[in-house]
C-alpha cells in the first residue's frame, strides 16, 4: 500500500507509548531512542558508552488498533567486527502478546570494528534508511508491541497505520529495571524480545526497562541515579564481569563503589526489592584476575606478577564480595535486598552454549531468562508479586 494512503502516527501521540527508553533524542528525521535520561549526555565515560545507551534493547513501540498493515521507516546503524558478517537488525513484532513476525533491516549504515589494529580502528559505512512492512495483521482491534533491535542504534523516521490508533488501557503490569553488561545487552539473542531480561520479563508479563550496556556495566553514578529515579517498582542488578573484563577496580575500589551505588538508589527507594546478581560462569577468569582479552575467537587472560595481580578481582571472588555486602547490608536492616549467584543462571553444564567463554549464544540467553523468571520472579523469590 502507497505511504501517502496510510496515516502518519506523531512520536508523541499520547495514543503511542515507547517503553524502555528514558530520552527521546530528536534528530533531524525523527527521533533516536536512548535508555539513559538527557542529561547524561555530557557524562559519557568513553564513545562506546554512547552507543550502547543508543542500541534499544528492550525498547518496545506499544499501541492499539484495528489496523492490518504497519509500517515503519527506520535508519539503523549496525555493527560489524572485520572478516566477520553484520550482526542482524531484527524487529519482533507482538500482536496481543503473540510473537508473530520478525523482520530485518540491511541497508542502513554499518560501523565496523577491527580489534586487531591497536588501538581497535572503527570506521562507518554509509546505508540508507529502510521501510519495513508488516501486513496482512489481524482483524480487529489489538494490541501491538513492536520491540526495536538490540544490536543497532535505530533513528525512528516514521511510523504508518492503515487505520487510526485506539485509546490505550492501563497495562496494570509491575515494572521492572534490570542493570548489566553485554551478556545483559543480549546482542548473540536470534531477536529483540530473546534476550535473556526479555524472556524472563515476557515470562512473567513485568514491564521491563534494560539498562544492560555491552562493555559498559562499570557502576556508573549516573546509572544509579537514573535507578533512584525511576518510576519503577523492581529492580535487578548483575555486576562484576566487565570490571573484571577491563581490571577497572580492585577490590577496595569495588566494595565501596557497589555500596555507594545502592546508596544512592535506596536514598529514593527505601522499600522497592532490589537483587543483585553476581557474574555467570566465565572459565578464563573464575580463578584468574583479569583483564579478560579477545583474539577474535574467544577471550583469555595472562599471568601477572602476584605484585600486580594483588586485590585484582576474579570471578568467583566478585560473587563472594557481592555475597557478603548484601548479608551485610540486609542484617542492618535492608530487608528487601537479595542476592542472587550467577551460576545458577550458568554454570559449566551450559558451556556448549558459550562459545567464546564470556557470552551465551540465543539458545543459552533463553535458559538464562527462563531460570531468572523462575528463581527471582517464582513462588518465594525475591521479585515474586506479593
Amino acid at each position: 500500500m502507497p505511504p501517502d494512503r496510510l496515516n502518519a502516527v506523531a512520536w508523541d501521540d499520547p495514543a503511542l507509548s515507547i517503553r524502555g527508553a528514558f530520552h527521546l533524542k530528536p534528530t533531524p528525521n525523527g527521533i533516536l531512542p536512548r535508555r539513559l535520561p538527557a542529561w547524561t549526555e555530557a557524562q559519557m565515560p568513553e564513545p562506546a558508552m554512547g552507543m550502547m545507551v543508543s542500541m534499544p534493547s528492550g525498547v518496545r513501540i506499544v499501541l492499539r488498533t484495528a489496523a492490518r498493515r504497519l509500517e515503519i521507516e527506520v535508519l539503523e546503524r549496525g555493527l560489524k567486527f572485520a572478516g566477520a558478517p553484520r550482526r542482524p537488525v531484527t524487529f519482533d513484532l507482538f500482536v496481543d502478546g503473540a510473537l508473530t513476525r520478525r523482520v530485518h533491516a540491511v541497508a542502513g549504515q554499518t560501523v565496523v570494528i577491527d580489534n586487531a589494529a591497536r588501538p581497535p580502528a572503527f570506521a562507518i559505512e554509509p546505508g540508507e534508511p529502510s521501510i519495513l512492512a508488516f501486513d496482512d495483521l489481524p482483524e480487529g482491534a489489538k494490541s501491538l508491541e513492536l520491540w526495536l533491535p538490540q544490536s543497532a542504534t535505530v533513528e525512528l523516521r516514521a511510523l504508518r497505520l492503515d487505520a487510526p490508533l485506539l485509546p490505550a488501557a492501563p497495562s496494570g503490569r509491575r515494572r521492572w529495571a534490570h542493570y548489566g553488561s553485554s551478556i545483559s545487552h543480549g546482542m548473540e539473542a536470534d531477536g529483540p524480545s530473546e534476550t535473556w531480561p526479555g524472556v524472563a520479563a515476557r515470562i512473567t508479563d513485568v514491564d521491563l526497562i534494560s539498562l544492560g550496556f555491552g562493555g559498559q556495566c562499570h557502576l556508573d553514578g549516573m546509572v544509579a541515579r537514573t535507578l533512584r529515579d525511576a518510576d519503577v517498582d523492581l529492580i535487578s542488578l548483575k555486576l562484576g564481569i566487565n570490571l573484571l573484563n577491563g581490571d577497572s577496580m580492585r577490590e577496595r575500589v569495588f566494595i565501596a563503589s557497589v555500596h555507594s551505588f545502592l546508596d544512592t538508589i535506596r536514598d529514593a527507594k527505601p522499600e522497592t526489592p532490589i537483587l543483585v546478581v553476581s557474574p555467570i560462569l566465565c572459565p578464563a577468569a573464575e580463578d584468574h584476575p583479569g583483564p579478560t582479552l579477545n583474539n577474535g575467537q574467544s577471550i583469555y587472560v595472562v599471568d601477572r606478577p602476584d605484585a600486580l595481580a594483588q586485590g585484582a578481582l576474579t570471578a568467583q571472588r566478585i560473587r563472594s564480595l557481592l555475597r557478603s555486602i548484601v548479608e551485610r547490608r540486609a542484617a542492618a536492616g535492608d530487608a528487601n535486598l537479595h542476592y542472587m549467584d550467577g551460576l545458577k543462571l550458568f554454570d559449566e553444564a551450559d558451556l556448549p552454549d558459550l562459545p567464546d567463554g564470556l557470552h551465551p549464544n540465543a539458545a543459552g540467553l533463553i535458559r538464562m531468562g527462563e531460570r531468572f523468571a523462575a528463581l527471582a520472579f517464582g513462588v518465594g523469590g525475591p521479585l515474586a508479586a506479593s
